[in-house]
């Protein structure tokens, strides 16, 4: 499969694209540096802005279809809704029908009605990517793609490719100890199996251990 990847070189993208690649997928790398991934096998790395949904639209043209793990990071969360929409337009351009996107926790349900970012000891300098990601959400939901998007638990980290964890919908995933987490190489799992068999289309879906 060619799969166009926007965010490869990031905690979270870095990871997806090891694990898309040992799988045996084409990636087409949209990269500011394509020189960083320079003699990868299996990996195209073409510059491209995903701020621009034409040329969004270039780079995924040939794509079966796209993955983002772009996450411009707490300070910036106006940054994470200009991606989506010109994400959403570029991928419906270049012809693409399927995009996988990463999302962010704080939106997962603790209770009925009640998200992950509702609660008091939720980070306020995380509210604002928080609300962002939940914008970002609306907007796939109001698209004519096939989206899916993959939100990790509380607690992602660089850490151990176990290959054992549960998945959700809307609902934040804890362990007996009421805890959130995931490796980011087990959640690059979820995301490629999401990928390759496709069970959430036109949905939200969450891993964690």
């Amino acid at each position: 499969m060619n799969i166009v990847l926007f965010g490869a070189t990031g905690m979270i993208g870095s990871r997806i694209l090891d694990e898309l690649v040992s799988r045996g997928h084409s990636i087409t790398a949209v990269i500011r540096d394509p020189g960083k991934l320079a003699g990868r096998e299996n990996v195209i790395g073409t510059s491209g802005d995903i701020f621009d949904a034409a040329s969004v639209a270039d780079a995924v043209r040939d794509g079966d279809l796209v993955v983002s793990a772009y996450g411009p990071g707490p300070e910036n969360p106006d940054l994470l809704l200009k991606a989506t929409e010109s994400l959403i337009a570029g991928v419906a351009a270049g012809g693409v029908r399927r995009l996988v996107m990463v999302g962010g926790a704080g939106t997962l349900e603790t209770a009925p009605g009640r998200q992950l970012m509702d609660a008091p000891d939720f980070p306020a300098a995380w509210k604002g990517i928080a609300m962002a990601h939940g914008n970002a959400l609306q907007l796939l939901r109001a698209s004519g793609l096939d989206w899916t998007s993959v939100s990790p638990a509380a607690y992602i980290h660089p850490g151990e490719r176990t290959g054992k964890f549960r998945t959700g919908t809307d609902n934040l995933i804890t362990n007996d100890q009421g805890q959130s987490e995931i490796s980011a190489e087990d959640f690059a799992i979820a995301v490629a199996d999401e990928v390759e068999n496709p069970r959430h289309i036109r949905q939200r879906f969450t891993a964690a251990w």
